[in-house]
């Protein structure tokens, strides 16, 4: 396909935010219009996080705003939407989940070779305040030595 472009959305705050233990890729179960509305970029997973329901695992609060030329068969922008995972890695997480206190988070979204549409989820740990510090610290850093090499 000529002119495909390559789609990705990704949850910049997150890294500020959490440390990755581990990362998976992960199917998500998204109706017409959404997929035509993310294809142009339109989503966000600032907010977005994700929780176990009857076993299966769905991600909240990811907004992927309503397809332009959408009519009655739009989407609802901020639904719950399904996660596709091996029965495996539900089970690795949801143990990992209940066990420790850690959080599963929405990291991006992107579009395969293939074109479908992937999410890419971590398992996290939240920073304290002092971990935000040193994350700052160093890329301001990094920002000088940048500078400094031009």
């Amino acid at each position: 396909m000529a002119g495909k472009k390559n789609i990705e959305i990704v949850n910049k705050k997150a890294t500020f935010e959490f440390y990755f233990l581990q990362t998976f890729e992960a199917g998500i179960s998204l109706t017409g219009t959404e997929v035509k509305s993310i294809r142009l970029g339109n989503a966000n997973l600032k907010d977005a996080y994700c929780s176990f329901k009857d076993g299966e695992l769905y991600v909240k609060s990811l907004f992927i705003s309503e397809y332009k030329f959408g009519n009655i068969f739009n989407h609802e922008s901020r639904r719950d939407r399904k996660l596709l995972l091996r029965k495996s890695e539900l089970n690795k997480l949801d143990k990992k989940v209940k066990e420790k206190g850690l959080t599963i988070i929405p990291y991006r979204i992107f579009l395969t070779d293939r074109g479908f549409i992937k999410i890419e989820i971590a398992l996290a740990q939240g920073k304290k305040a002092y971990d935000k510090r040193v994350s700052i610290k160093e890329k301001d850093l990094q920002r000088d030595l940048d500078r400094h090499k031009k």
